[in-house]
């Protein structure tokens, strides 16, 4: 099984790369996250990878990071979620912004991806539940009742994950989730 390959990038076609290794070309498809991070054709270029082997194709999936191929695996566990649409999930959004929906159970965020829709998100929720998302180190996963809401309010103002995450941590215990959203709000305005 092919598990990393370094080489030179020979060609980006989303979501399609090709990988030169000593003089064998390998096509590898690749989440948006990772075709961004990646240096300019003709450039050394390293990838994690899954190697899917069917009767018809050996395919290989790249990956910038490790976390992006753990969730990759975890994703096409899955029934019914094929590579394409792990693929989709890790172009639409990063791997925390994953595991966070996982945690706060937000199926909304996940039907913002293409190819998501509200039962495919709910199952996607079910079946990933302490698997991704439960090692996260965010204030919803470790913080008392409300927090969570708080963080999801203001991730939904449009404010980063490291920002709600943030401005939430500075919240003074046993506050209210109106409340806290007041004093983050405050906060991130400064």
């Amino acid at each position: 099984m092919i598990g990393r390959l370094h080489g030179t990038l020979l060609d980006k076609s989303p979501p399609q790369i090709l990988v030169d290794v000593g003089g064998v070309g390998y096509e590898v498809d690749v989440p948006m996250s990772t075709l961004y991070d990646l240096p300019a054709v003709g450039q050394a270029v390293t990838l994690l990878v899954h190697t899917v082997i069917r009767e018809d194709a050996h395919l290989l999936y790249g990956f910038a990071t490790a976390a992006e191929r753990a969730a990759f695996r975890e994703l096409v566990k899955i029934s019914g979620i094929g590579p394409r649409i792990a693929l989709a999930l890790l172009s639409g959004l990063s791997v925390a912004e994953l595991g966070q929906a996982v945690t706060l159970q937000d199926a909304a965020r996940l039907t913002r991806v293409p190819g998501i829709g509200k039962k495919t998100a709910e199952r996607l929720l079910l079946e990933l539940k302490g698997k991704i998302g439960a090692d996260l180190g965010t204030a919803a996963a470790a913080a008392a009742p409300g927090t969570a809401d708080v963080l999801q309010a203001l991730i939904a103002l449009g404010y980063s994950e490291r920002e709600a995450t943030a401005a939430v941590k500075a919240l003074p215990a046993g506050c209210g989730v109106d409340d806290g959203i007041r004093q983050a709000l405050k906060a991130l305005a400064r």
